[in-house]
């Protein structure tokens, strides 16, 4: 009779790792997508220490995480997912240093590099508008993607926020005009929806869902035609698909881009900052000013235009 092979016990590195990982879902109650990007850049880390004979988290040294970082320019990584790559270290060795896991201080470990700040890419008012008008809306499935695009345009939600939406948050957007919305870290904000996103999602609510709903316990709002929630991708390429049609470039047009805008127009129509990053769930101020910077760059663009001394 063979005798089960014993499964090998995850390292010290590993067991550190998965505890971090825990303590981010439990305790800081971070995003999913969140924690995917965490344990996707700190696994790589974890294979190429453990490649190195590595694999206790007092064995990691200043030397070996440059090598690591320098390791990750020679794969074709752009600069800010190197950045945040470098970060997420960061943190880790904060948590392992806090945890006496580690005696070396974490500052003295990593420099985490500073991602380059790039203004965000905004569609100007017509091209949201020319965006709108190209979902043919006499189709039924195209209900569902021009309430999805209204409310992304009409309050600035990240796409996890849109997907994650329920029947019964948009109940309170049809009774009040305003959507309670949970974004990163848990945090709550209220968010005021205007007339155009409303209709649209009632259309959709009254002409569409119903059929596309599979599940009677499935309360999540937007729907795929086989009555799944709608994901991060189909909402990319949903996006995409309209764009193209729309003569804009989809590489430059996301749902991003849309919250981008939706901020951008909401300051150069005269709104408070402390306004937009309320309606953003920005934690800092500023985070919400490089937004002023593109309306900065829109004032003098009309500048040299009309300016004859300009």
């Amino acid at each position: 009779m063979n005798t089960p092979a014993k499964k090998t016990p995850p390292s010290l590195l590993q067991s550190a790792l998965d505890d971090f990982l825990n303590h981010l879902a439990v305790e800081r109650r971070l995003a999913r997508n969140t924690l995917l990007a965490y344990r996707r850049d700190l696994t790589r880390l974890v294979t190429y220490l453990s490649e190195k004979k590595i694999d206790d988290p007092r064995q990691i040294t200043a030397s070996e995480l440059s090598g690591f970082l320098g390791f990750l320019a020679t794969q074709n990584l752009a600069q800010p997912s190197i950045a945040r790559t470098s970060a997420a270290i960061k943190t880790f060795l904060k948590f392992l240093h806090g945890e006496r896991r580690i005696t070396e201080d974490p500052n003295m470990l990593i420099d985490a590099p500073k991602p380059a700040h790039k203004l965000p890419k905004v569609l100007a008012r017509t091209q949201i508008q020319q965006l709108l008008n190209v979902v043919p809306v006499e189709e039924k499935l195209a209900l569902r993607d021009w309430a999805m695009l209204e409310m992304f345009y009409a309050c600035g939600l990240r796409v996890s926020e849109l997907c994650d939406l329920t029947l019964q948050d948009i109940s309170q957007v049809v009774s009040a005009g305003v959507l309670r919305c949970i974004g990163k870290g848990r945090r709550e904000r209220i968010v005021p929806v205007g007339g155009p996103a409303i209709e649209a999602v009632q259309k959709y609510l009254r002409e569409l869902r119903p059929e596309l709903s599979r599940d009677p316990k499935c309360n999540r709002l937007f729907l795929t035609r086989r009555g799944e929630p709608m994901d991060r991708v189909n909402t990319w390429r949903m996006i995409k698909r309209y764009a193209t049609l729309a003569g804009l470039n989809p590489g430059k047009v996301s749902p991003h881009t849309l919250r981008h805008s939706f901020a951008s127009h909401l300051l150069e129509g005269g709104a408070d900052l402390r306004v937009v990053q309320e309606l953003l769930g920005h934690v800092d101020v500023s985070t919400t000013q490089i937004y002023t910077h593109v309306d900065r760059r829109r004032l003098k663009s009309i500048h040299r235009r009309f300016h004859p001394r300009a």
